[in-house]
């Protein structure tokens, strides 16, 4: 099935072939690519060998056509992409960007797919709205 992925902030394409592409920059500044696959659940990736970051790193992540960050508003320790599908319908696409942290959301209103064993971390997405505007 075809999924575009696009940048919250530019609407621009991020996802070129079988990956969804990243401009990033580890903890000491570092910028890198970054190649993601596209499946919900796979954490497959792939740089340029001279990009390093270890496991527990935070990773800073922008749209490589405006540069603008994709932190999420309500958790700095998510990254924020919207997914679209063959039918035009558009999902928010949040996952960590913790390197070797292994959580990924895909919302549409209120139905939450939950994908990656530390998904649990992110308690967010199990908050009534009642509470979750006040993260906002």
């Amino acid at each position: 099935m075809q999924k575009f992925y696009v940048c919250p902030h530019c609407r621009g394409h991020l996802k070129v072939g079988d990956h969804i592409i990243f401009a990033t920059s580890n903890k000491d500044k570092q910028k890198g690519l970054l190649l993601l696959s596209p499946q919900i659940g796979n954490y497959s990736s792939i740089k340029h060998p001279s990009f390093k970051y270890k496991d527990g790193d935070k990773i800073d992540f922008f749209c490589p056509l405006c540069q603008k960050g994709l932190s999420s508003s309500f958790d700095d320790n998510l990254i924020h992409v919207i997914m679209i599908d063959k039918d035009s319908k558009e999902y928010d696409i949040y996952f960590s960007r913790i390197a070797g942290e292994r959580s990924t959301y895909q919302v549409s209103g209120d139905t939450v797919m939950v994908a990656g064993e530390h998904s649990s971390r992110y308690t967010y997405f199990k908050m009534s709205d009642k509470f979750k505007k006040y993260l906002q």
